[in-house]
């Protein structure tokens, strides 16, 4: 197994669910599946779906939801 990481793709506001009111995408120690979306990028009100690029377990989270990132910022962690 090998570790990942997930990077923002741009600059803009990291958000960790599809609504205020949802539940989160992932959390530490959930499996994900290539493809499936972890992350939104939210960058003058369009939104960029963060998606795990291979199967594996979210390892670690390292952006806070609602934060402001910069492109190249480490998002999440991925065991492969």
């Amino acid at each position: 197994m090998s570790t990942e990481n997930i990077n923002a793709p741009m600059p803009g506001v990291f958000y960790r669910r599809p609504d205020p009111d949802k539940e989160f995408f992932v959390s530490k120690g959930d499996s994900v599946s290539e493809g499936d979306v972890i992350g939104l990028v939210g960058v003058m009100k369009s939104f960029h779906d963060i998606t795990a690029p291979a199967d594996g377990t979210v390892v670690d989270i390292l952006a806070e939801n609602e934060s402001e990132i910069e492109s190249g910022d480490t998002l999440f962690e991925l065991e492969t």
